[in-house]
């Protein structure tokens, strides 16, 4: 159902990256795009902690079924399918945006493994950034622009989030609070359910047997509020599903494979 950002050379939606200088790029401006035709296809986006109250007003929140699980926004039910977006590459109704989607194209990365320093840099594909008439500019002279200050500081927000939910994951498989996912979602005319699988969930069960030292240290340090919020947005599911089905983007099977 859901999969992690891929472990490949390049993460979820970059085409490319290159590292933003002052010696190849002194001239180049950034632009707001009119689309967001990157994400063409992207059914799971992942989410840090600090969004998870606000995205789980507008989709469910799932882990990735991994060895070391991601949080992710729902988008659609299926792979290759977006029930927020139009043909047009724009979202059709008001929703929150995860950061992840926000801060492309630019992210914090490597560029030599033996290292841990971390360099601004950019999808040169995305269209967002280049040599434009119209823009604001990335550098001044051989300094970074106020503009480039600002984008290297969500960077750096987003990579110190990141942080904070690898280690709320990691608590959550401490406590062996996280299980395999299972939806059974019946559909009107059909006469066996949709089963989706391929995900991870916090398991109610294992939670309410928790001792009340485990549970006052999570209400403590903000875990158990991002649980329920987690929990309850697993309904959401089902309106997802309803607007596949509204747009006709259903598949023709009824029940999944666990992936």
């Amino acid at each position: 159902m859901a999969t992690a950002p891929q472990a490949t050379n390049l993460p979820l939606l970059y085409q490319d990256l290159v590292p933003l200088n002052s010696n190849e790029h002194a001239t180049w401006k950034s632009r707001m795009l009119e689309n967001a035709k990157f994400m063409d296809g992207q059914h799971a986006i992942p989410l840090t902690i600090e969004e998870f109250v606000s995205a789980s007003r507008n989709y469910p929140i799932i882990f990735s079924a991994s060895e070391t699980p991601v949080p992710l926004v729902l988008m659609g039910m299926n792979e290759g399918v977006n029930t927020f977006m139009n043909d047009e590459g724009q979202f059709d109704r008001p929703v929150y945006i995860p950061a992840y989607i926000r801060r492309y194209p630019f992210m914090l990365a490597k560029l030599r493994p033996d290292t841990d320093e971390l360099s601004l840099c950019f999808d040169p594909t995305s269209g967002a950034v280049g040599e434009f008439e119209e823009g604001n500019d990335l550098f001044n002279g051989t300094d970074p622009s106020d503009n480039t200050k600002a984008i290297l500081k969500f960077c750096e927000d987003f990579e110190n989030a990141g942080a904070q939910t690898h280690a709320f994951v990691e608590e959550l498989k401490k406590l062996d609070l996280l299980m395999d996912g299972e939806v059974s979602i019946q559909q009107e005319g059909q006469e066996k359910p949709f089963v989706y699988r391929g995900f991870k969930m916090v398991d109610e069960n294992k939670l309410r047997e928790l001792r009340g030292d485990a549970v006052r240290k999570l209400n403590q340090n903000g875990i158990l509020a991002l649980i329920h919020a987690h929990l309850f947005s697993l309904q959401l599911m089902r309106e997802i599903f309803s607007l596949q089905v509204a747009q006709g983007k259903v598949p023709q099977v009824a029940e999944l494979p666990a992936n």
